[in-house]
Parts: structure tokens; C-alpha cells; sequence
């Protein structure tokens, strides 16, 4: 009788410990699912804002941007110091952090679109007080420097949009004609999808997760903040421009000390842009500096996804489930 007890409440133990892990991975599971901001109808407004760096004679471009979302049949309000000037950045760090506290507070809002990168976000991002934000969120719109918003809004739970910013008119029209359409399809909440001719340096295989990443320097340089992300079961994207090969590769061996890659479930690899020559040649390509980096992990590598500082920057959304398919020959990212 004794044994017939110890064994029914044995079972019972192992039934209420299955019980309890999977109420813990749902819950793991919930957490992972990121606050989606409502899409964009006509008739709502967009904020335009400078957190970064100096916007020097760029009005007529500013009001270009302005056009083009009132094409769109969105209204535009622009930050009242977006043309302020101090040294480097648009106006004071409380000048700037006016702005974009004003944008996320003003409920008429529903998406901040960022003037231009550079240097500065990072100054401001504990200036803000982000309560209204998580109650009411809203798209906060651009790459680069940006990347430390997308970063820090990511761990408060809420969806971002990597894409073009409004400076970026100032390219081509014809090369920036797929990022601009792009970035109005995620604001208004069009399907999301993408075929990549496929890099012969490519690690192919298939993934799901949260996309995640940005800008590598920024990555690298909200390392132990707040602002860190955490990457397990996720997808990581990085862009960077004007470094050395040695740098790329330090700031990646940053990221990999810091657990980066142990549970990453896959990396997309946008443009490595106007990489600097060093006296000391590194001696391989980008493409195998990078694969070299993840060597022992068994996810797939996408290179040459067309986003980051090149003209045809398409728009990503960073905190939603992608699906990647990396190919010999025509890889996918689609969004679900």
C-alpha cells in the first residue's frame, strides 16, 4: 500500500512539474511576443524629429519628407528644434530630448520619424520618461544612430521600424524608390516580404524568431545598459559604415563575448558600407571576417540584404517574427 502511495504521488510530482515548465515557456513564450503599434490610417499624424546629429541646410529636404507623407494622406508636425544647432547635434541634449518627449507623449502622434542619424541618441534615451509610450505606442522610424532607440524600446516590449529617415530623400530618387515604398507599406500595415539574391558566402538553412540588431557600433555600444538586447531565439541584423575591417571584427568579438550568438537562431547581414583601408591589410574578405566570428554557431548567415547606409535601404520591423530561408540561390525574409 505504501509503495501504491509513494507511486501516485511520484506521478502526480512529475504531472505538476510537466505543468509547471510549460506554463513557464508559455509565459517565456509571451514574453518574447513584442507590443505591435496600431498601423497608420489616412488623416493620422507623423512627427518628424532630430535626437541626433546637426541638420545644416536642410530645410528644403526636411520639407521634401514633409510632402511625401502628405502624399500619403498623413498629416506632419515637426519638432520644434529640429533645426536648432549646438556643436554637433540638433540643438541641446534637452532641446532634443523636448522633442522626441513631446512626440511620445502627444497622443494625436502615431509615428516619430527621424530626421537624420548620426551622433546623439544615446545621450537622451534615459531623459525620457516612456509612460504614456507603453500605454499608447507608436512606430519610432530610422537606422543608424537610431539603432539605440530600437534597442532600448525593444526591452520596454513595443515593435520599431528600421527604415529610411527623412534626410534620405536626398539621394536618388530612383535608387531610394523601393525604401521609400517599403516604409509606407509597414505603416500601413501591408504584407512584409522579401527574395535575396543569395551571396556565394552565404550559410544557408531556415529560421524563425523576433528580429532584433541595427547598427553594429551602437550594438557594441549599449553593452552592458539597460539598453542591451537579448538575442536568444532571436534573428540578428547588422549594418555598418565607415570602419576598418579590424573594428568590424572587434566590436563583432565584443558581441560574441557578450553571449551574443550562443542562442541566436539566425544572422542577416545588411550593407558593410565604405569600409577604411589600414596600413595593415586584413586579408580576407568582409563576408569570411564575418563567418569566421560565428564559425561554431549552426545557424544560417543572409548577406547583402539591402538595407542600412546604402540608397536602397528597405524597411524592417524589428521586435515582429520573421522566417528566413537562406538559399543557394534566392533567399527569403518574410514577416509573419
Amino acid at each position: 500500500m505504501k509503495k501504491q502511495i509513494k507511486y501516485v504521488f511520484a506521478v502526480l510530482f512529475f504531472v505538476s512539474f510537466l505543468s509547471f515548465g510549460q506554463k513557464k515557456n508559455d509565459s517565456i513564450s509571451k514574453r518574447m511576443k513584442l507590443v505591435q503599434p496600431k498601423y497608420l490610417e489616412a488623416g493620422d499624424s507623423i512627427a518628424i524629429v532630430a535626437p541626433a546629429g546637426i541638420l545644416i541646410q536642410r530645410e528644403e529636404i526636411i520639407n521634401q519628407a514633409k510632402e511625401l507623407v502628405e502624399s500619403w494622406g498623413l498629416n506632419v508636425i515637426i519638432g520644434d528644434h529640429v533645426f536648432n544647432q549646438n556643436n554637433h547635434f540638433s540643438g541641446t541634449d534637452e532641446e532634443r530630448t523636448s522633442d522626441f518627449q513631446n512626440a511620445l507623449d502627444n497622443p494625436s502622434i502615431k509615428a516619430i520619424w527621424c530626421a537624420r542619424g548620426g551622433y546623439g541618441s544615446g545621450r537622451i534615451l534615459d531623459n525620457l520618461v516612456y509612460d504614456k509610450f507603453k500605454v499608447t505606442p507608436k512606430w519610432i522610424i530610422g537606422y543608424s544612430d537610431i539603432t539605440a532607440f530600437h534597442s532600448h524600446i525593444h526591452n520596454l516590449g513595443i515593435q520599431t521600424i528600421h527604415a529610411m529617415m527623412a534626410t534620405s530623400l536626398s539621394f536618388n530618387p530612383e535608387e531610394t524608390e523601393q525604401s521609400i515604398e517599403t516604409l509606407r507599406k509597414v505603416l500601413f500595415g501591408e504584407e512584409l516580404s522579401y527574395n535575396i539574391n543569395s551571396s556565394e558566402f552565404n550559410k544557408t538553412g531556415q529560421a524563425e524568431g523576433i528580429l532584433v540588431g541595427g547598427n553594429l557600433s551602437i550594438l557594441q555600444n549599449m553593452l552592458g545598459s539597460v539598453s542591451q538586447i537579448k538575442t536568444d531565439g532571436k534573428i540578428l541584423f547588422i549594418e555598418e559604415i565607415g570602419e576598418y575591417k579590424y573594428h568590424i571584427d572587434r566590436m563583432l568579438q565584443g558581441l560574441k563575448r557578450a553571449g551574443y550568438f550562443n542562442n541566436c537562431k539566425g544572422l542577416i547581414i545588411g550593407d558593410i558600407s565604405n569600409i577604411k583601408k589600414n596600413t595593415t591589410t586584413w586579408g580576407s574578405s568582409i563576408e569570411q571576417l564575418i563567418l569566421d566570428v560565428v564559425k561554431e554557431f549552426d545557424f544560417p548567415v543572409l548577406f547583402n540584404f539591402p538595407a542600412g547606409h546604402e540608397t536602397d535601404n528597405r524597411a524592417l520591423i524589428f521586435g515582429k517574427s520573421i522566417m528566413m530561408n537562406v538559399k543557394s540561390t534566392t533567399s527569403e525574409v518574410i514577416f509573419k
